[in-house]
C-alpha cells in the first residue's frame, strides 16, 4: 500500500467507488486523511457504508473545505458533458486528479515507465513488467490494466513503476515525468470523451509531458497521428526519441523485418530475436508490442540478452488472443478484450480460416476497416445488441453468418461447424469488436464465460 503521508489530517474527496476508488479511500484513510467518498450508484454507496466508509454527497456538500478531489477516470469531467460534481469542483477551485497523481506525489524517488495507445497497452505493459522482473529489477505493475496503483508496494530509489495509462488517466495526472514513455498507436476511440480526434490525440501526447534527456520517448510510427508526434518530438530534441514499427525498417529505432526483431537504436541494425520464438506474441500487432517493450527495457538499462530471454517466457494475457483449447485440430481463442474494430483487426489478421464470434454493444466505428479480412472468415456467429446492424454489414459482403443471440449458442454452433469441416489452421475466435455491457458486466466476464463454454465442449471423439 502506498503511504500518502502528505494527506494526513486533510479533507479529501473521492468521486467514484469502483476498484481504484475504494483503494484510494483505503490509502487516504490509512494516511489519516478525512475522506469524503461518493458514487452516483446507490448500490456502490451501500457497499461502501457496509465497509465503514463515510459517504458525503458531493452534489450538495460545501466543497470550500477541500483542495483536492480524486476522480475516477471513467466519469466524464469535461466531454461530452462535465459531471455536475466536476463543475462544482472547478467553481470551488479544487484540483481534479486521479489516483496515479497521488502515487507520483508519494513516490518521487522511483523511476516510471508509462505506456499508452489505443490498442496493445495491456500486453506491452505486462511484457515490460515481466522483462523487468525476470531481470531482477525491483518493479511494480499497475494502472489501467486493472491493478490500482495505490495498492502497489512503495519502491523508492532504485524501484520502477510500470504503468498502463489511459487517455483519461493522462488528463488527470500532473506530476509524473516518465523516464521512459511509450505511445503505441492512435486510432479513433473514446472520441466523445475528448471532444473529437484532436482532443484524443492531445490526451495521448501527454505521456511525453516534461520529458528531457536522458529520458526516452518510444513511439510507434505505423499510423499518421503517431508519426506526426514522432516528427515533432524529434525536431524539438528535448528527449531521446526511438521509433518502433511492425511494418518495416525505421532508422534509429526498433522494428520487425523479415520475421526478425531488429535493434537500430545504436545505428547497427542488429537482429536480436526471431519473432517466431515468442510464442505468446503472435501477429503483426504483437510485433509492435514486442518492439515497444524491447525499446523501453533497453532504455531502462536492461541488457539485450536478458530482454530477449525474458520475452521468450512471457505467459501472455487473458482475453487477448488467449488460446483456450485445441480440439480436433481446431483452436479456440479468447480475444474478448477486442472491444472495437481496430482491436479485432489484429486477431483477424493472425488466424485463417476463422469461425468468428462477434457482437455486443457496438462502438461508433462499428466494423469499419475489416473488409480486407472477410476472405478469412468461414462463418460468423452474431450475439448481442449489434446483431442486426452487423448482420446487414456481413450480408453486404456476402459473409455467411448465423444470428445466435447469446454466447453459449454461438460457441456451440461455431464449434459444431468448425469440427465438422476440420479445415487446416481453423480457429473459433471470440473477437467481438464490441463492448460487453449488453450481456456481461465487462470483457473479462465475457471472456471467462467463453473459456468455460469451450472447456465444457465434449472431447474429440464426440464430434
Amino acid at each position: 500500500m502506498i503511504n500518502l503521508f502528505y494527506m494526513d489530517g486533510l479533507p479529501v474527496a473521492v468521486m467514484g467507488l469502483g476498484k481504484s476508488g475504494l483503494a484510494t479511500v483505503d490509502a487516504l484513510a490509512r494516511a489519516g486523511a478525512e475522506v469524503w467518498a461518493w458514487d452516483d450508484s446507490q448500490a456502490k454507496r451501500d457497499e461502501a457504508v457496509a465497509a465503514g466508509i463515510r459517504i458525503v454527497d458531493l452534489n450538495t456538500a460545501d466543497l470550500s473545505e477541500l483542495t483536492t478531489i480524486v476522480w475516477s477516470p471513467g466519469i466524464p469531467h469535461t466531454f461530452p458533458k462535465p459531471h455536475p460534481v466536476a463543475e462544482r469542483a472547478r467553481q470551488a477551485n479544487l484540483e481534479i486528479v486521479c489516483d496515479i497523481e497521488l502515487l507520483a506525489r508519494s513516490e518521487r524517488d522511483a523511476a516510471y515507465i508509462g505506456i499508452t495507445g489505443t490498442n496493445g497497452k495491456s500486453t506491452t505493459t505486462s511484457l515490460i513488467g515481466h522483462v523487468m522482473q525476470e531481470s531482477a529489477r525491483r518493479v511494480a505493475v499497475g494502472g489501467n490494466l486493472g491493478t490500482p496503483v495505490l495498492t502497489l508496494d512503495p519502491l523508492g530509489v532504485g524501484g520502477t513503476y510500470v504503468l498502463e495509462m489511459s487517455s483519461y488517466q493522462l488528463e488527470l495526472t500532473l506530476s509524473i515525468t516518465f523516464d521512459v514513455a511509450v505511445l503505441l498507436n492512435v486510432t479513433p476511440d473514446h472520441l466523445d470523451r475528448h471532444g473529437g480526434m484532436d482532443g484524443y490525440v492531445a490526451a495521448k501526447k501527454l505521456i511525453f509531458h516534461r520529458q528531457t534527456k536522458p529520458r526516452t520517448a518510444v513511439i510507434g510510427v505505423d499510423d499518421a497521428h503517431c508519426r506526426a508526434i514522432y516528427e515533432e518530438l524529434k525536431a524539438v530534441g528535448d528527449q531521446h526519441v526511438w521509433p518502433i514499427s511492425a511494418e518495416g525498417r525505421v532508422p534509429g529505432g526498433v522494428y520487425a523485418e523479415g520475421g526478425w526483431l531488429i535493434d537500430d537504436t545504436q545505428g547497427k541494425a542488429e537482429r536480436v530475436a526471431d519473432l517466431g520464438s515468442f510464442p505468446t506474441l503472435l501477429g503483426k500487432h504483437n510485433w509492435q508490442n514486442a518492439a515497444a517493450a524491447f525499446a523501453a527495457c533497453k532504455a531502462a538499462g536492461v541488457p539485450v540478452p536478458a530482454i530477449v530471454a525474458a520475452m521468450r517466457t512471457f505467459p501472455g494475457l487473458a482475453h487477448r488472443q488467449q488460446l483456450i483449447r485445441t480440439l480436433g485440430g481446431v483452436r479456440f481463442v479468447n480475444d474478448s478484450k477486442a472491444t472495437n474494430a481496430d482491436a479485432t483487426e489484429k486477431a483477424l489478421a493472425t488466424f485463417d480460416p476463422i469461425y468468428w464470434i462477434l457482437g455486443g454493444r457496438a462502438k461508433e466505428t462499428g466494423l469499419d476497416g475489416l473488409d480486407a479480412y472477410m476472405g478469412r472468415v468461414r462463418h460468423a456467429f452474431l450475439i448481442g445488441e449489434a446483431t442486426e446492424t452487423f448482420a446487414a454489414w456481413l450480408e453486404a459482403r456476402k459473409v455467411p453468418h448465423t444470428r445466435c443471440g447469446t454466447l453459449d449458442v454461438a460457441v456451440s454452433r461455431a464449434a459444431g461447424l468448425a469440427l465438422a469441416e476440420r479445415l487446416p489452421g481453423a480457429c473459433v475466435l471470440l473477437s467481438p469488436a464490441c463492448a460487453s455491457w449488453d450481456q456481461f458486466p465487462n470483457f473479462e466476464v465475457r471472456g471467462d464465460a467463453f473459456a468455460r463454454l469451450v472447456n465444457d465442449l465434449p472431447g474429440d471423439a464426440a464430434w
